[in-house]
């Protein structure tokens, strides 16, 4: 019979049997026919089993037909148990859904490569060492005349492709009043055919677009892009938009897919490196240099002809930082270059969330390890009501690896059924924690297919789970001895002993669960509690722009106007908020001594901006409307100590670079750049410039009279454009906002700590909870006697409980350890907080002893009512 015939006959196996009885029958029948005796006709046939399991052997594929019986029978075994088979999927769901929303993550920010060609051979250039500020770093910034020289370095090797950052800008494609968002990007003309990329309509970016400062305003749109805007009409080739100063015509569409270079950022234009204002600037690092590797070239021989250009280009502007401390600027000068893989792309978002995702999967590991240990307890308790039928099956003939299948074969089923329900979890939960990565305002992007890279993932993840919690019960099922459980069961001790020592490996990795999402809670709250030196409530920042660079007095004059206004108590203005994220730096000499190595902070301010901020002025005057910058400046006392050592410093000057400032006024402490710095010594100058000089953008702050102070937001927007027609309101946030976008991080991992904890508490206590039930159950017969012979309630309770309270202990022991040796790899995750500190081994102690105890008062009241007169005449 074919092969083909064979499995076909696996879909009508009713049929199969009937023909095959009739066979059998049919070739008795014709024995009897000929005159032979039934029963001697029998006997000469031989046994009847044989010769049906022989007929269905050669009509059949044997161990598909084995497999499919084992799922028939494993399935109707779920059902069978159905307390059981639900707590265990739901367990194994949440813990599957999990690891499969945070692969997405990991793949998607980090693993996924970019839909270019030859993905395998980009690299980025990355230099390595102490940057300007002292700090020991990775940079993958470069100046843009030193990328020329590098790229004419290496062109035998490599293709050098400069890529800006993606950021966000204000464009209008047809009136001021229709001013908009999107994020553009910089890059190199020979970008898209470095990349093998086809334009899906008009043409893309060339090498001829990229020869001349500012000669050609031409944009490609992203696919993504052109689909939200535009709706994919055709018609957008040729149409001009304006950002900035600059008018420019989109000439083509990206193909589908490709957002860009960054990671968590969806590109929406790409415009030519040259339109940038820095392409001529050797001090204004703002691209990114990938690497396209040549099929015959050297990754090494190219890091040393970059490394060599980065020195002769650095070496040669160091003559002109006489204004850097000599050690500083020597070890500036000793960074080492490096190309590492790129790739799936640079972005800074994978450089901050790439430590805490994957510490975030080690938790959800934890978590699914804590379900499959938690399944195998359940799993070899119910095969304690089984072991009479396994030994059956070993008597009448089933091997051992028989038994082992048919017992992974129910293990599959249950995490077949569990995978099910947690992808649609996963599913939901990626997208919803993508949601709350950055500010509201900027929230992050990332491609989340369903692909093959996630379903291979997936059904990887789940053969692991079912090895993980159903091999164990399967080995256990195969050991069984037929005569021992046929007279009473195996040993029910052995038994105990394996389901506790699980327990203690389930409570270790609780702890360490635990103890991950205590350390992140108390991060949060330490960054959330320090004080930031200004007040931030009722506090609303109004970053706006200017159509062109306007006068200072035009600014000025536009916060008196919003200072009229009802429910406005005080308006100021800046070059950016504190805690933004942006900063303007130098190194300080004071009295015309050399610099000191300590970077001073610098930020131009209104007259009146100090009152509005509610930062105490200590000392000296505020600035006047005639202020200029060079001239005069308020420092903080941070500035003070590191700079004046603490002597008063009205009336003194200091110098960065060439601009020297005299010193009005002190002013209190506040945070400058982020939570997580201390202190900077800091100096606040006027936003008046000297003519001609003038903004082109600034951020107004308004203090207001309602707790609510975006209620008057669009009141706000319409005064500023009514103060001045050239001025356009491009973003509103409140202080608090902006001082909660500086732990977005820190709440993402304390709520998915504490969920995560919480999901492994339950699922240790239902673990716990098992066992001692189990122990009550195998040890009635024990517990009633002793009962009868008048042992006490605390001894009954004790009995059912030492064990396992001794398992537990070890546990914790176990996960403490492993707590404090994981310290070091999420140490960046944290501020202010040691993981080993005692507390921090405390607490997890006493949530999981206090589960324990919870857990254990239904089994030890269960033990006290064993009715002994019961069990002495049920034995």
């Amino acid at each position: 019979m074919s092969v083909w015939s064979r499995l076909v006959n696996l879909f009508r196996t009713d049929r199969l049997y009937r023909e095959i009885d009739e066979e059998l029958n049919a070739h008795l029948e014709a024995a009897i026919e000929d005159g032979r005796d039934p029963l001697e006709a029998r006997k000469a046939f031989g046994s009847l089993l044989r010769h049906w399991e022989a007929s269905r052997d050669l009509k059949l594929v044997g161990w598909i037909d084995s497999l499919r019986a084992d799922a028939i029978f494993g399935w109707r075994q779920l059902v069978k148990n159905p307390v059981t088979t639900t707590a265990a999927v739901l367990s194994l769901a949440l813990a599957i859904g999990s690891c499969t929303s945070v692969f997405r993550l990991i793949d998607a920010l980090i693993l996924r490569p970019l839909l270019v060609e030859h993905a395998d051979r980009l690299y980025a250039m990355v230099l390595r060492g102490v940057g300007p500020g002292g700090e020991v770093r990775d940079s993958d910034s470069n100046e843009y005349p030193q990328f020329l020289q590098m790229r004419a370095a290496v062109k035998d090797d490599a293709e050098l492709i400069a890529v800006s950052w993606a950021d966000t800008v204000d464009l209008t494609f047809s009136s001021d009043a229709e001013m908009e968002k999107a994020h553009e990007q910089f890059v190199s003309g020979w970008m898209f055919q470095s990349f093998g990329l086809k334009p899906v309509l008009g043409r893309l970016l060339t090498s001829d677009d990229d020869r001349k400062p500012k000669a050609n305003p031409y944009a490609v749109l992203s696919y993504d892009y052109w689909s939200r805007r535009f709706g994919r009409n055709p018609q957008v080739i040729g149409r001009k938009f304006q950002t900035g100063n600059t008018l420019y015509q989109i000439v083509g569409i990206a193909p589908e897919g490709f957002t860009g270079t960054e990671p968590g950022v969806f590109t929406d234009i790409f415009l030519p490196t040259m339109m940038h204002s820095g392409v001529t600037h050797d001090d204004w690092s703002w691209i990114r240099t990938f690497i396209l590797l040549k099929p015959a070239g050297s990754r090494e021989r190219v890091r040393q002809r970059l490394q060599a250009v980065w020195n002769a280009v650095q070496t040669e502007r160091a003559k002109g930082f006489t204004n850097w401390p000599p050690d500083r600027l020597k070890k500036f000068l000793q960074q080492r270059l490096l190309v590492e893989p790129a790739a799936s792309g640079l972005s800074g978002m994978k450089e901050t969330y790439q430590t805490a995702l994957i510490t975030i999967a080690v938790i959800v590991a934890l978590v699914l390890l804590i379900a499959c240990v938690n399944v195998a307890n359940l799993l070899t308790a119910q095969a304690a009501a089984r072991s009479r039928e396994m030994a059956l099956r070993v008597s009448i003939g089933a091997g051992k690896w028989r038994l082992i299948q048919l017992v992974l074969i129910e293990s599959a089923l249950l995490a077949a059924i569990a995978t099910c329900a947690g992808a649609a979890f996963g599913w939901w939960s990626a997208p919803f924690v993508v949601a709350r990565i950055n500010a509201p305002d900027n929230p992050a992007r990332l491609a989340l297919p369903a692909d093959w890279r996630v379903l291979t993932f997936v059904a990887a993840l789940t053969a692991g789970a079912t090895l993980l919690f159903g091999l164990l019960p399967a080995l256990r099922a195969s050991a069984i001895q037929p005569a021992r459980a046929l007279k009473g069961g195996d040993d029910p001790h052995a038994r105990r002993r394996l389901m506790c020592s699980l327990i203690a490996a389930q409570v270790a990795f609780c702890f360490l669960v635990h103890f991950a999402a205590d350390a992140f809670v108390s991060t949060l709250h330490r960054l959330s509690s320090q004080p930031t030196g200004f007040v931030a409530d009722r506090l609303l920042t109004l970053d706006t722009v200017a159509k062109r660079p306007q006068p200072t007095e035009f600014w000025y004059q536009a916060a008196t106007h919003l200072e009229q206004l009802a429910g406005v108590e005080r308006v100021a203005v800046a070059s950016w908020p504190l805690l933004s994220g942006t900063g303007s730096n130098g190194f300080v000499s004071v009295n015309g001594a050399p610099p000191g190595p300590v970077l001073g902070y610098f930020l131009n301010v209104s007259p009146g901006w100090l009152e509005t901020m509610k930062i105490p002025l200590i000392k000296g005057r505020d600035f006047r409307p005639e202020d200029m910058t060079p001239g005069v400046a308020i420092v903080n006392q941070a500035f003070v100590k590191e700079y004046f050592h603490d002597i008063d410093p009205l009336g003194r000057t200091f110098n960065r670079g060439k601009n020297q400032f005299q010193v009005i006024g002190v002013a209190a402490d506040a945070r400058y750049r982020n939570m997580r710095e201390p202190i900077t010594p800091t100096a606040y100058i006027p936003l008046r410039f000297p003519s001609p000089e003038a903004l082109s953008k600034a951020t107004f702050l308004v203090r207001t009279a309602s707790p609510n102070p975006l209620a008057l937001a669009p009141m706000l927007r319409r005064e500023i454009a009514r103060a001045r027609a050239e001025f356009r309101v491009s973003s509103v946030r409140t202080q608090r906002e902006i001082n909660d976008a500086q732990t977005v991080r820190e709440r993402l991992l304390a709520a998915l700590g504490v969920f995560f904890a919480g999901v492994a508490l339950l699922l240790a206590g239902m673990g716990l909870y098992g066992v001692l039930d189990y122990s009550v159950l195998q040890r009635r017969r024990e517990l009633g006697i002793r009962i009868a012979i008048g042992a006490p309630a605390n001894d009954i309770a004790q009995r059912v409980t030492s064990g396992l309270f001794l398992m537990v202990l070890l546990g914790a022991l176990a996960g403490g350890v492993a707590g404090i040796l994981l310290e070091p790899s999420i140490k960046s995750l944290l501020y202010g907080t040691q993981p080993s500190d005692l507390r921090a081994l405390v607490e997890p102690s006493v949530v999981i002893l206090l589960t324990t105890l919870l857990t254990a008062i239904p089994a030890v009241i269960r033990g006290i009512k064993v009715d002994p007169v019961e069990m002495l005449r049920a034995e």
